[in-house]
């Protein structure tokens, strides 16, 4: 049996984005786009998720940017935020147990939420700003 710990530094950032993103990149539904998207551009896409992800964390103000405009205008939807969701959660619970890991599902899922709202927003309100 083998035992987990927690998420606790940017070691383990890496390793749970790392995982995450090579279950995308090899995903039918989710790697197409985010290949697209990226290009070859993935070092630098990496980079910035780990900062992201411990800004977010960690409260290490390491990020910079505004992430929801990077997928504006992307055709995701719905099924989209399902199956990133279902690989985020994977990826934690692969590698990570306790109260981060569960703090890192948590905030994926809000994330998700929110976008997914903006999203169906900015669709439907497309020459209104989002602020």
């Amino acid at each position: 049996m083998s035992t987990t710990t927690d998420i606790s530094n940017k070691a383990d950032i890496r390793l749970l984005v790392d995982t995450f993103y090579g279950q995308v990149r090899e995903n039918t539904l989710l790697g197409p786009i985010f290949n697209g998207a990226i290009g070859d551009h993935w070092p630098a896409h990496l980079e910035r998720m780990y900062s992201f992800w411990q800004t977010v964390l960690f409260h290490e103000q390491d990020y910079q940017g505004n992430p929801f405009m990077k997928h504006v205008n992307l055709p995701i939807h719905q099924d989209h935020f399902d199956t990133w969701l279902k690989l985020w959660h994977a990826s934690v619970d692969r590698h990570f147990s306790g109260e981060k890991a569960t703090e890192a599902k948590w905030r994926g899922d809000k994330m998700a939420a929110m976008f997914i709202s903006k999203l169906d927003y900015y669709r439907a309100n497309p020459g209104r700003p989002l602020l």
